[in-house]
């Protein structure tokens, strides 16, 4: 790499890092190229040098910031063995992102979505990174359960994405209630904990009542 590409990449990461802690520390509405050039420490000309405008500064750096995140749990998530264990991880990733500074940014991205049109399907795209690991997880967790048959590892990511995210947003307004509901995701890990400790023949009468159940 020539000392003029190094340059440039380097630029172009203090941008995006400038962006992401502009967004969180700032708030959508004092996000501008000036802002962000001076958290980034560079030219607020080079915004546009690199990326053409703010919103698409933006866009990128909600893909930077997704993927470091998710790349910071990806091989923690692809050990899990148990819907217990997943959920136990999801709280700690939970407490980890808030300390971060990234339960913030979230919120302001998708804030940003409603004025920034550009913002939504960027940040959808970044949700959707997070949903390949929980969806990987919950298919290979729920496989060995009686429920591996009867539920849709897809859809059910997709809850479970939400419910964080709903859990995340909710807590600067009540934590404890937010702590309540972590609780509560807690306690159903532990029912389908208990559920796994059945023995083959406790866990084939579960599958008959299902089938039963969803056929009816």
């Amino acid at each position: 790499m020539s000392p003029e590409t190094a340059k440039s990449a380097d630029t172009k990461a203090k941008l995006l890092e400038g962006a992401l802690r502009t967004l969180t520390e700032q708030g959508i509405a004092k996000t501008s190229a000036r802002t962000i050039a001076a958290t980034a420490g560079v030219n607020q000309a080079l915004v546009f040098y690199h990326f053409g405008s703010v919103d698409e500064l933006l866009v990128a750096a909600c893909h930077y910031g997704a993927e470091q995140s998710v790349a910071r749990y990806r091989l923690r998530i692809a050990s899990v063995r148990t819907l217990s264990e997943l959920l136990a991880v999801g709280r700690e990733i939970h407490d980890q992102e808030r300390q971060d500074g990234h339960v913030a940014l979230l919120g302001q991205l998708l804030a940003g979505a409603q004025t920034h049109p550009t913002l939504a399907p960027a940040t959808a795209a970044g949700l959707a990174l997070w949903i390949t690991e929980i969806e990987k997880a919950l298919t290979r967790v729920l496989s060995e359960t009686p429920f591996g048959d009867f539920t849709d590892p897809r859809g059910l990511a997709r809850a479970v994405a939400a419910s964080f995210v709903g859990i995340e947003l909710y807590e600067g307004v009540d934590a404890e209630g937010a702590t309540a509901a972590l609780d509560a995701l807690e306690q159903l890990g532990a029912l389908v904990a208990a559920l796994e400790a059945l023995g083959p023949v406790a866990q084939r009468a579960v599958r008959h009542h299902l089938r039963r159940t969803t056929r009816s």
